[in-house]
């Protein structure tokens, strides 16, 4: 009956997240359209102060709840998971406020002197009336993963993106042609007329369910460290280009624009993720490493020989992906320079869940404040010298050293031996024949365009997946 549950609970999961993912591309695509790829540069800049602040509202409080309720379901006590999510509500509340007001009152000075440009002050004073719901949907949606119940959280994500993609759309409508500072405040207003409506449509959800402290400074210190880097970005940009303008594009092209088509087909395994965390939780409470071995195995043979499959597409029909969603060929080679790291920025992902699930967010914390505090001074070093080129470089250094160092932890925690030769190797050769056959093929056919990317995926696809057979990388005993 629980495995019923993981796997209803995984589709219902997954199914919103690629649903979401793909409303999301859609939603990027018109907005870049409308905003342009400044104006996209823009509204890293104040995003990147967002996600800082975010930080501040919940604190990796959705895991911490996830955690902690579950150990109290699985020794019984359910009176205290009611007790844990009240304490986590209150705190979230209080440093949800604090990060507001500070954000509204010191708005000017934040988009002058952090981001280096004026036009961001009205949207990170939007921003602030978003961080109260956010931080109370991130503990409910906690207790409703805890509680083996993704309907919940799936739901309010659904809602937050329809309200999001509604309100975004009138507000750039009614705000066109005063400029970039009035098309980015209006992304920012669908951004917390979104998190509001979710949030009470998760309270009054848990209202109708009846059925720990989180590390605060951890999240703090590493969002800060993220800001910092995004907002050092675009002025180290400036410093080589001599343009303004084209160093946020060209920011704007690679996180705004490339990352998030990477990203898009992690669907699956950030839903597997999220519900392995209080299996693996309650595992680990009841003792039962078998069950945590098994499920470590099983979750890096999901994650690797998909993302070699993924990494490959994305390698060969990178312009084609770029000119078909975006209509632009410098996102295109972005996406190219970024394929290669699908496998170690997925492998980062899920690892990072299952450490969660362990106890081990010290670790977590440690790894990505290490990485951060790598990152800013070779981005103050190289990037003003040699430009975007430095800062692709960088990121290639710093996922190989998130995710080895994560799955090393993981795999030594749990004493786990991964068969490196048949599911990284194998796969690896697999997926570079595949594509090479089906980009060849397929271009043969159809030169470009949608049709050449639909002909190049399915020959790709069906070679290489027999071919994983064949080599024994997948069996009949993995299903």
């Amino acid at each position: 009956m629980q495995k019923i549950v993981f796997v209803k609970n995984a589709v219902i999961l997954t199914g919103t997240a690629l649903l979401l993912r793909a409303a999301g591309i859609l939603f990027r695509v018109w907005t870049a359209g409308r905003l342009g790829a400044e104006g996209m540069g823009l509204y890293q800049l104040v995003f990147s102060v967002y996600v800082l602040a975010a930080a501040f509202a919940s604190s990796g409080v959705s895991t911490a709840v996830t955690r902690l309720v579950a150990d109290e379901l699985a020794l019984g006590v359910r009176r205290g998971t009611l007790r844990i999510l009240r304490r986590a509500i209150g705190l979230t509340l209080v440093a949800a406020f604090a990060s507001a007001a500070l954000v509204f009152f010191g708005a000017d000075v934040l988009a002058r002197f952090l981001l280096g440009d004026s036009r961001a002050a009205p949207a990170l004073r939007i921003l602030c009336f978003s961080l109260p719901f956010l931080g109370v949907s991130a503990c409910l949606r906690g207790y409703f993963i805890a509680r083996r119940r993704a309907g919940p959280s799936a739901a309010s994500q659904l809602l937050e993106q329809v309200v999001r993609i509604a309100v975004v759309m009138a507000a750039v409508g009614a705000s066109a042609g005063r400029g970039l500072r009035a098309s980015c405040a209006a992304v920012l207003l669908g951004d917390s007329v979104a998190e509001s409506v979710a949030c009470l449509f998760l309270a009054l959800l848990f209202l109708r369910d009846k059925a720990a402290l989180p590390i605060a400074g951890g999240r703090y210190l590493n969002s800060g460290l993220r800001t910092a880097e995004n907002v050092l970005m675009p002025a180290c940009l400036t410093r080589f280009e001599g343009d303004r303008a084209v160093a946020l594009r060209r920011f704007g092209a690679v996180k705004g624009m490339a990352l998030p088509l990477l990203l898009f087909p992690s669907s699956l395994l950030g839903a597997v993720s999220t519900l392995l965390v209080p299996e693996v939780s309650e595992a680990a409470a009841r003792g039962r490493e078998a069950r945590i071995r098994a499920a470590v195995l099983r979750l890096f043979q999901l994650t690797l020989l998909p993302s070699f499959f993924l990494a490959a597409l994305f390698f060969c029909g990178a312009d084609e992906i770029a000119r078909l969603v975006y209509h632009d060929g410098e996102v295109g080679g972005y996406l190219r320079a970024l394929a290669p790291l699908l496998p170690f920025m997925y492998l980062d992902s899920v690892c990072d869940g299952m450490l969660k699930g362990l106890d081990e967010q010290r670790f977590t914390f440690r790894n990505s404040v290490a990485d951060s505090t790598l990152r800013l001074p070779l981005i103050l070093l190289f990037v003003p010298r040699f430009g975007m080129p430095a800062f692709l470089c960088i990121m290639y250094g710093s996922n190989l050293f998130t995710s080895i160092r994560g799955a090393h932890r993981l795999l030594r925690k749990t004493k786990t031996r991964l068969p490196v030769f048949r599911w990284v190797v194998k796969p690896l050769l697999c997926a570079a024949t595949a594509a090479l056959l089906g980009d060849g093929l397929a271009r043969a056919v159809c030169g470009g365009g949608g049709w050449y990317l639909a002909l190049f995926a399915g020959i790709t696809a069906a070679v290489y997946f027999p071919l994983l057979f064949l080599l024994e990388s997948v069996t009949r005993d993995d299903f």
